[in-house]
């Protein structure tokens, strides 16, 4: 019997963090992979807000010597690489492994680290357009001369820009530039919106943000579907679940004899586009009818 420890950066009540697990699990049975006979599967789970939780888990899958570690997340990853540097570690949603140190590069991995990163190059210029590559304002507020606001991770930083059309001479395809300022606060609960705000992007704290945009009657995106089901007007990016899927692949090639560094860094396939028709009717918003048709997902 194979052993395959998993350590996720979520409470063990989160359903979400439970979704993908079970995707993972699902995809190695369809692979062959069956719990209590061909494999045991120990989970530990720790709080993003508990960093002690994190560590004493990450030490005890390690003590148990798994055959390969499933971790979800940058911190739980940078924590497992802490503990081993010999048991194979693939990792799910990390958005820079390279910047992170786990791997030498996307294709040639070079340790005992690889696994799904849950950015892909084009996204950044898909939240400022459409499918079809329109103009962002045309999504979110049907106008040009929104500001773009961005609350970064680490010390409180919010970047803010006008966004106006521009002609790419070379494509002559309509896009989006973005004069940036930036401004400082001590805490997120003093942090204020501009006043012709449209665009809202940030990966962490869904309840106070989307709060926050709530209050300030602020048109948002964001780059998961989480921050829409809590209230945002709508999320578009990598699903999270088709990753973990991914992932079951790669353990079944360590476990059939593969090493790491022979298995590059993927990134997303999928992508998800989720809308939230309620938040759009309390901002006063009618989304196109062309972008709820392509839309994964519409709350009502």
């Amino acid at each position: 019997m194979r052993h395959i420890g998993v350590l996720m950066g979520y409470a063990e009540s989160d359903q979400e963090g439970q979704t993908f697990v079970a995707a993972f699990r699902e995809e190695l049975q369809k692979l062959g992979w069956i719990e209590d006979r061909t494999i045991k599967i120990d989970t530990r789970w720790a709080s993003p807000r508990d960093p002690e939780l994190r560590q004493r888990a990450a030490k005890e899958l390690v003590a148990l010597r798994p055959d390969l570690i499933l971790s979800h997340g940058t911190p739980v990853t940078a924590t497992l690489v802490q503990q081993t540097r010999t048991i194979p570690i693939i990792f799910v949603n990390v958005a820079d492994p390279v910047g992170s140190g786990f791997v030498a590069s996307f294709n040639r991995p070079g340790g005992n680290v690889t696994g799904l990163t849950n950015i892909e190059p084009t996204m950044a210029g898909k939240y400022q357009r459409d499918r079809a590559g329109r103009h962002a304002g045309g999504i979110l507020v049907q106008s040009v001369g929104g500001a773009i606001c961005r609350i970064l991770p680490g010390p409180i930083q919010i970047r803010c820009g006008v966004t106006w059309p521009a002609r790419d001479r070379r494509t002559s395809s309509q896009h989006v530039r973005t004069r940036i300022c930036h401004c400082r606060t001590r805490r997120r609960s003093e942090w204020r919106p501009c006043r012709d705000a449209r665009y809202l992007h940030e990966f962490k704290s869904r309840e106070t943000i989307t709060s926050l945009a709530a209050r300030y009657r602020l048109p948002t995106v964001y780059p998961f579907r989480f921050f829409t089901e809590a209230g945002g007007l709508l999320s578009y990016g990598s699903d999270t679940a088709d990753n973990f899927r991914r992932a079951a692949t790669y353990a079944d090639h360590i476990l059939k004899g593969k090493k790491p560094a022979e298995l590059p860094v993927q990134v997303p396939v999928k992508f998800e586009l989720v809308i939230n028709l309620k938040t759009a009717k309390t901002l006063g918003i009618t989304i196109p009818s062309s972008l709820l048709a392509t839309a994964d997902e519409v709350i009502e």
